[in-house]
């Protein structure tokens, strides 16, 4: 490297992947059932303790430059092992050198900050983990010596409650809404006990015994703990309600709250002629949001976890309203975390090959094939991992240690699931493009004759023409009589299923009353989506009416892990055998978002970064609907009803593609963000 040009900001480094991973150790430690730890299930990964920056620069004189470390350091030039130094402040000699840092801390990842009038740290140094593996150095925002990756907080900002009742003489507090921070106490005086019980509902909070989320503090030493004379609790929780219990002689003048949040900025928009789906919209954008915090998390509740399918919904969910790519690299990256693998991800055979779908559709929304070349090699150790589980038939089949998951449904997943033949295809078609985009077609042609290896099996052995379906699994190579939705769905959502293939999936499997019903939003989401691509576009929408609309005529403000509308109105909040179990919160939950964004506007990519798109709207049956989708360099706007359909966009190269007297038709969108107008008459 030569002298960078002036201005650029410098930056801390570290090894990449090892900020997200150390994050990620930390933020699945954070979850407490009735306030006693309950972390992770599964292997939690470190970051390397002992990293070795470097970075050769030209300069015509002398610079002093300033050094900050997270951990023990030390600094020499042109590999004088000998002459080391670990001063705060270093003079640089003129002409062409190398500076080598070596940092070392078994506690956060070691990280280097160095500034200086043109030498500053940024994603132009490299760094290795001593294993043989010199690499760009990791970097994001933490652009001051003060503020090291190891102070990463979230946003705050202060709430105050909308109603205070007392109920058996305790305070009943209710924000509004659901929503996720810390309690604060405002003037807290006396000597005793408070305990604090949370709900997502009223009826949680008022539970004291069964509650999920509880405090317990005493208020004398809390009082001395206050800053400015407000004491906030440690714990972040997420409740909508919550209960007070205080000991005689405990007072204070007000309770409010710091709602924590990553300030994302909703990029997409969706209006209707439907106020019922202009609500549920906005609801599942909060939803959305308030799971999308370090991570993309699967409830702020329960678990506060971050989970490789629920993650690959939300990524979808993401790219049609808020575009956050910082937490969807941190997320991508915390799931993959470090080899060797033992484990499939959370535990999870399916969720493991999830992370191949989602870093290839983060490549479809971005073209950020940096990012994927950075974690290449660690998506060829997965994938090699994953193929090692297939069996004598070249199916890949569930070990005894491995969970296979699919659904929230009474499955018998044992041999080889047909859905995870599916999302196999599916990953390996991904990692045929990843290694296309690598430039290496050896390997690119290898990955795709497996996906094809793969799907035809699966087509062959799984298809079952009487039922007009994929059946569910195959057992020491007897295929099994059960017939679900889940393999049918995907396949058709992935284009593997010919035209008549598909007509009886509709007809005999998605719309056919003897298969089980799908009873989660998890697999909603699919289930939907597969409609859709099959033109069932108003019946998606009674759908979406009928489920998501049915949480919230049950007073829900955020969108639930699961929903049975035949229940009674008691009995929807117990789960996992809880009596309030179920997340009221849970990021799958907010699936209309992206059916909306990709089947309604129409909007959807057809190549790396959106630089080419379709934009094919369906009305499903309203007067009229209006919104917007964010592109990787600009947007895309849609406005129609049953006479027009006015489209404009900026960034790529967009057709406007829908139907007019038994025909398509396609029109180019211009790219500079004037309208384009088609008429339906």
């Amino acid at each position: 490297m030569t002298q960078r040009q002036t201005g650029r900001r410098a930056t801390w480094i570290w090894y990449p992947g090892d900020f997200e991973i150390r994050l990620h150790e930390k933020t699945s430690t954070k979850r407490r059932a009735r306030g006693v730890p309950y972390p992770a299930f599964w292997r939690l990964d470190r970051h390397y303790s002992n990293i070795k920056f470097r970075y050769t620069y030209e300069l015509p004189s002398e610079e002093r430059i300033e050094i900050a470390a997270e951990g023990v350091f030390s600094l020499y030039l042109d590999g004088k092992d000998n002459e080391r130094c670990d001063a705060s402040v270093v003079t640089l000699p003129a002409g062409r050198h190398e500076i080598s840092v070596s940092v070392f801390n078994d506690v956060e990842a070691p990280a280097l900050f160095i500034e200086g009038p043109n030498i500053r740290t940024d994603a132009d140094w490299e760094a290795t983990s001593y294993q043989h593996d010199w690499v760009p150095a990791g970097c994001w925002t933490f652009d001051l010596p003060s503020d090291p990756p190891s102070a990463f907080r979230l946003a705050v900002t202060p709430q105050a409650p909308v109603s205070e009742e007392a109920v058996h003489d305790h305070p009943l507090l209710d924000f509004g809404r659901e929503t996720f921070g810390y309690l604060r106490f405002h003037h807290l005086e006396g000597a005793g006990r408070v305990r604090i019980y949370y709900g997502e509902s009223r009826a949680e909070a008022l539970s004291p015994d069964a509650c999920y989320s509880l405090d317990r503090f005493e208020a004398g030493a809390a009082a001395r703990q206050a800053e400015d004379g407000i004491y906030t609790l440690a714990d972040a929780k997420a409740f909508r309600y919550a209960w007070i219990h205080a000991d005689p002689g405990v007072r204070w003048d007000r309770v409010s709250m710091l709602y924590e949040y990553v300030p994302a900025t909703n990029r997409g928009a969706f209006a209707c002629s439907d106020p019922k789906l202009g609500e549920i919209y906005e609801t599942s954008l909060y939803t959305l949001h308030l799971n999308t915090r370090e991570f993309f998390l699967d409830g702020i509740k329960r678990d506060r976890w971050v989970w490789s399918g629920d993650a690959y919904q939300a990524f979808l969910m993401n790219y049609y309203s808020f575009f956050d790519l910082d937490v969807t690299r941190r997320t991508l990256i915390a799931l993959r975390g470090k080899d060797p693998l033992v484990m499939h991800f959370n535990t999870i055979l399916d969720y493991s090959l999830y992370w191949f779908v989602s870093l290839y559709d983060y490549y479809l929304y971005t073209g950020d094939v940096a990012f994927v070349r950075q974690y290449y090699d660690r998506a060829v150790s997965l994938m090699d991992f994953c193929l090692a589980q297939r069996n004598a038939e070249g199916l890949i089949e569930g070990r005894p240690q491995d969970w296979v998951f699919i659904d929230w449904a009474d499955l018998e997943n044992d041999g080889a699931v047909s859905t995870i033949q599916i999302i196999a295809a599916r990953s390996l078609e991904a990692m045929s493009a990843f290694a296309a985009a690598m430039e290496d077609e050896v390997a690119s042609a290898a990955y795709g004759a497996l996906a094809e290896d793969i799907k035809e099996r699966t087509l062959r052995l799984f298809w079952d023409d009487e039922a007009g379906g994929l059946l569910h699994r195959r057992v020491n190579g007897v295929t099994q009589p059960a017939l679900t939705k889940h393999a049918s769905m995907f396949a058709m959502g992935f284009g593997y299923l010919n035209p008549d293939r598909q007509a009886r999936v509709i007809r005999d499997v998605m719309l056919g009353s003897g298969v089980p019903r799908i009873r989660t939003p998890y697999m909603r989401f699919h289930e939907l989506a597969a409609l859709c691509e099959s033109g069932q576009h108003e019946r998606v929408l009674e759908e979406v009416r009928a489920y998501w609309g049915g949480m919230l005529d049950l007073g829900a403000t955020t969108f639930w892990e699961a929903f049975d509308p035949t229940l009674a109105d008691g009995a929807h909040y117990d789960m996992y055998g809880i009596p309030f179990g179920k997340s009221l919160c849970h990021a799958w939950g907010a699936g209309p978002i992206y059916l909306f964004g990709k089947y309604f506007l129409g909007v959807r990519p057809l190549s790396p970064g959106c630089a080419s798109f379709v934009v094919e709207p369906h009305l499903g049956g309203l007067d009229w609907m209006k919104g917007a989708v964010p592109l990787s360099g600009g947007e895309v706007e849609v406005d129609m009803d049953a006479s027009r359909i006015r489209v404009r966009a900026t960034g790529g190269q967009g057709v406007l593609r829908y139907g007019l007297d038994g025909e398509t038709i396609e029109l180019a969108i211009p790219s500079d963000g004037s309208w384009i107008e088609a008429g339906l008459r």
